[in-house]
């Protein structure tokens, strides 16, 4: 019997990446639906930013974005098309005075896929051969603090609201003076699914045995699938941060809904709007990343995306009387097909 052929599209659509995510949503269907047809659009989505592509939701492109946030706020960032050499994007490196380490990423890419620090020419070369096409090359924020902070604004108000601060806490190991890195990675949960991940990148280097007290930090890219453990800190919410966000956003022209990840010195300097370094901004998709608190129960985190999501609908309501429309739902689903069979 010949074994069945996949097509491409549904393989990626439904890889490990992707299955718990459509687990999770599941159950939010039927609410999605009511807010579809009180919207009176299944993509309603779409409206709250007019800036993007399919206003955030999905294939957008990153560098599209940072180009609209003010430079005071971005780290050193250079943009490519994808078809330079590694000579070409090491002299342009050069002229930006931007050594080594980098982080680069595609221009457009999903829940941290092909985003990696790189130290050196060779581990370039690779990089932009896995990602093969146009790339993002930013300088490594050394700030210590990442925050994921979504923000909303009502079209035709002056003013918006932070509505989530999520704190990335990296995958991380703490020497005991006799266990390797691979052992101690071995008792952590979390750590455990990154092993093979680890073999490949830190390769005799698992065998490093750490001091008692030591901490090795494992991964440098903020990212769920990656290890990072997303932490609670709405409590940080107050006037101030909203105030700061209002002056990153103001600038924005289209913007309403969307998710600054970023990297700061201190919680004192992000409430006062300094050393902050946007990493990327994402839009009608962004979830409210503290609802992944381990402390949080699943009822919790229901209620909290349900809320975002009223927060979404209500501004394509008010989108609508303004004349912007959101995509046609046809459209979405030609570009979701178009990104997964690639």
């Amino acid at each position: 019997m010949k074994p069945i052929r996949w097509p491409l599209f549904l393989i990626k659509l439904f890889n490990y990446e992707y299955w718990t995510w459509w687990a999770f949503y599941l159950p939010m269907l039927p609410y999605w639906a009511w807010l579809a047809l009180k919207t009176r659009s299944l993509a309603f989505f779409t409206a709250a930013n007019p800036c993007m592509d399919w206003g955030g939701f999905f294939g957008e492109s990153k560098s599209d974005i940072l180009r609209q946030i003010p430079a005071e706020f971005l780290p050193k960032t250079l943009f490519f098309a994808g078809t330079e050499t590694v000579e070409t994007v090491e002299t342009a490196l050069r002229g930006a005075a931007l050594p080594y380490p980098i982080v680069v990423k595609p221009d457009v890419g999903e829940r941290g896929t092909k985003v990696e620090k790189v130290t050196n020419a060779a581990e370039l070369g690779a990089q932009i051969r896995a990602i093969g096409g146009p790339f993002i090359v930013q300088e490594f924020v050394r700030e210590p603090l990442e925050f994921g902070i979504l923000y909303s604004r009502l079209p035709g108000e002056t003013r918006g609201r932070v509505t989530s601060v999520t704190r990335k806490g990296f995958l991380t190991v703490t020497g005991d003076g006799r266990s390797t890195v691979e052992a101690l990675m071995e008792k952590s949960t979390r750590a455990r699914f990154q092993l093979d991940s680890m073999r490949q990148r830190l390769g005799a280097g698992m065998n490093e045995v750490l001091s008692a007290g030591e901490s090795r930090l494992l991964e440098p890219i903020g990212n769920h699938c990656r290890g990072t453990m997303f932490l609670d800190d709405n409590h940080l919410i107050s006037r101030e941060l909203n105030a700061v966000f209002d002056r990153i956003a103001a600038p924005i022209e289209g913007f309403h809904f969307g998710r600054f990840d970023l990297k700061v010195r201190s919680v004192e300097d992000l409430l006062a709007g300094r050393t902050i370094r946007i990493l990327e901004l994402n839009g009608a998709s962004s979830e409210p990343g503290h609802i992944y608190d381990p402390r949080h129960s699943l009822r919790e985190a229901y209620r909290d995306l349900a809320r975002h999501w009223a927060i979404l609908a209500e501004i394509c309501v008010r989108q609508k009387a303004r004349g912007v429309q959101p995509v046609p739902l046809r459209t979405l689903a030609r570009v979701t097909w178009q990104h997964f069979r690639a």
